[in-house]
């Protein structure tokens, strides 16, 4: 598969994550050896220094938003190209030892980010247990088997590595959640161009100024990009320092994409690229008259008559 290298393949762990759920999507870790990383910073270390090809981390959720430890280490880590992205569907459940009954949950386990999706069902149906937060929810659930805690949320996957028994099941406040994942490997030949792709860039402003954002969105505008999502992040070099995480629709082989991108390069500080790749949902995006390849070929021979005197 494009992009996508064999053998060993990291993700978020511990073992009984989302991270997890979403690898064993792909088919191309289907035979490859798996390995869990502690953090979102370890594993994409683990592709920096070789330890494996790959590595699959939380990216972005639709209920909590971007995951800042991914933004900020593709940001201003050594670099990493993204190469495959992966949108799971977010559903809970609530796993405890066997034998024990749902009404006797006393203290309940889970993720941060987990908890904030289920805070509602939460006061429903365990109005009277206390929650505990925890690294990641394979770790809730690991620790509800070691025998630390009643019960956790955690992801359904995790039941089966921990031996635990599932007291409920999609457990959610929001109807249709999802995390979207993406596939990070060392910089290389991308996937190539599909029609229906997305592409990922980090931009660093020159220098702080009125119309900064305006100026980078408008290379976008003008060549008819759409941006699917775009936000600041602190730079670490001090207050006011920020650079703009964007994903925006269409392939850098694309001449609109690829033009725009080349516009941004004129006039930011710098410009990281983190990759083209297929978008998860397959859908190709609308390419407004004048901004196909064929119209951006076309200016490019009329220009060039131009200065020949033709």
């Amino acid at each position: 598969m494009p992009g996508i290298p064999p053998g060993r393949f990291g993700y978020l762990g511990p073992a009984g994550t989302f991270a997890e759920a979403a690898l064993r999507t792909l088919r191309a870790a289907d035979k490859a050896e798996l390995v869990p990383f502690a953090s979102v910073a370890a594993a994409l270390d683990g592709v920096r220094s070789g330890a494996v090809g790959a590595a699959l981390v939380p990216f972005e959720n639709s209920v909590e938003g971007s995951v800042p430890a991914a933004l900020d280490d593709l940001a201003t880590g050594d670099p990493l190209q993204i190469t495959r992205e992966v949108v799971l569907p977010v559903s809970f459940a609530l796993l405890g030892r066997p034998g024990l009954a749902r009404e006797d949950v006393r203290t309940v386990a889970t993720h941060p980010h987990a908890e904030a999706q289920c805070r509602r069902w939460l006061r429903d149906v365990l109005p009277d247990a206390s929650v505990v937060l925890a690294p990641s929810t394979a770790d809730a659930a690991r620790s509800v088997r070691d025998g630390v805690y009643d019960a956790a949320i955690s992801a359904p996957i995790a039941a089966e590595h921990y031996g635990l028994s599932v007291l409920a099941k999609d457990v959610h406040d929001n109807e249709g959640a999802e995390t979207r994942f993406v596939l990070v490997s060392r910089p290389g030949p991308g996937p190539s161009p599909t029609g229906a792709d997305r592409t990922t860039v980090v931009a660093f402003i020159a220098d702080d100024h009125p119309g900064a954002l305006l100026e980078l969105l408008t290379e976008f505008a003008v060549r008819g990009v759409n941006l699917s999502r775009i936000e600041s992040r602190p730079t670490g070099g001090g207050l006011g320092r920020y650079c703009f995480s964007v994903d925006c629709e269409g392939h850098v082989a694309d001449a609109r994409v690829g033009e725009a991108l080349s516009a941004l390069r004129r006039v930011c500080a710098d410009v990281r690229f983190l990759g083209s790749y297929p978008r998860a949902d397959g859908a190709a995006p609308p390419v407004r008259p004048g901004t196909s390849d064929a119209d951006f070929s076309d200016a490019a021979a009329w220009l060039s008559r131009l200065r020949d005197g033709g």
